[in-house]
């Protein structure tokens, strides 16, 4: 079905746009709702040039290795745009995006958006400024695969999920409101699954670890020194 106006308003780089601008896009777009688990893309697809962006939910976006091991690389919630290839590259997957939960993806065709952005050059600014965040987060990932301790990476994952989900207060500290189960934070953070458990029980004056993944910062000053490598 065609995405509405609000629909297009909540994704982060049409925020704002005057009205015409979104509904001149509007006829160009289609919204598709995926079910939990759901496959969006798969890792070689060929893709339609089209921008496709998160309306609702959550979705993963993950590579798999010809051993089977999977490595998560992000996790995008609404507002979020992703599969940069089919709308700027070779038009190949790069990698498999699954539904982390029930959720609505919308699809503007690239000629509709090239045409929006010669009326508006802040678009394609806005989406210039989410690429360069992305390659810049993988430089800090890769660098931290290379030499920092397993510990200093969870450390730092957990912190980049309570200042990009949120947390709220709570008697015992600071929770999450994303979940992370410990396979998440594994395969994030390039570790095994029972590395990542051992790790987690040992940051227990720390972090506290609920059912499914529930995540709370019981002291937010050890986490900082402890993602800072100093402890």
């Amino acid at each position: 079905m065609q995405a509405s106006l609000e629909q297009l308003s909540k994704i982060t780089v049409f925020a704002g746009l005057e009205t015409a601008d979104t509904v001149a896009l509007q006829p160009y777009t289609q919204v598709q709702r995926y079910g939990k688990g759901e496959i969006v893309l798969h890792e070689g697809d060929r893709l339609p040039a089209k921008l496709y962006a998160v309306v609702s939910g959550l979705i993963k976006v993950s590579k798999t290795a010809t051993t089977g091991k999977e490595t998560i690389f992000r996790v995008l919630a609404a507002g979020e745009i992703f599969a940069a290839p089919a709308l700027l590259g070779n038009g190949i997957s790069p990698a498999t995006v699954t539904a982390e939960s029930d959720c609505e993806i919308l699809t503007v065709e690239r000629d509709a958006l090239l045409k929006a952005i010669q009326e508006n050059p802040e678009i394609a600014l806005r989406m210039l400024m989410v690429f360069n965040s992305r390659i810049q987060q993988l430089h800090e990932t890769v660098h931290g695969l290379v030499s920092e301790r397993a510990i200093v990476r969870l450390a730092r994952l957990i912190q980049y999920f309570a200042g990009e989900s949120g947390t709220d207060l709570t008697p015992q500290g600071e929770c999450l409101k994303v979940r992370l189960p410990y396979y998440r934070m594994a395969r994030t953070s390039g570790i095994t699954y029972e590395e990542c458990v051992r790790l987690i029980k040992s940051l227990k004056s720390v972090i506290t670890y609920g059912r499914g993944g529930k995540i709370t910062i019981v002291d937010a000053k050890k986490l900082d020194a402890i993602a800072s490598g100093e402890m």
